[in-house]
């Protein structure tokens, strides 16, 4: 009976590790949401427990030209594309003022 536990241990253990890996990805100091909104995402970042400055907060919102691989295609590099902040003046604001590009 003990041998039958001990040999499911380790799967269930597994099992475990990776629910919490997957459980862990929602949140908010981790990075940018799927199908997300650059203004949502910004004022998630911008409102954690963590209190980050904005330029960290939108180089963790900010999209990768080239599908967001960094290391996509070899004839054009990946380049961040500019934020998406319509309807938000106040982080157009904070963009002027740490010179990020975005649309209005």
């Amino acid at each position: 009976m003990k041998l039958k536990i001990v040999e499911k241990l380790p799967a269930r253990l597994g099992l475990l590790a990776c629910g919490l890996v997957v459980l862990g990805g929602c949140t908010a100091e981790i990075g940018r949401k799927p199908f997300e909104s650059d203004v949502k995402c910004l004022r998630e970042q911008l409102g954690t427990t963590m209190q980050l400055s904005f330029p960290i907060a939108a180089n963790t919102c900010q999209r990768m030209s080239d599908h967001n691989f960094i290391f996509g295609s070899k004839k054009k590099k990946a380049e961040p594309l500019p934020l998406n902040l319509r309807g938000a003046p106040d982080l157009q604001k904070m963009a002027d003022e740490y010179g990020y590009s975005y649309t209005k």
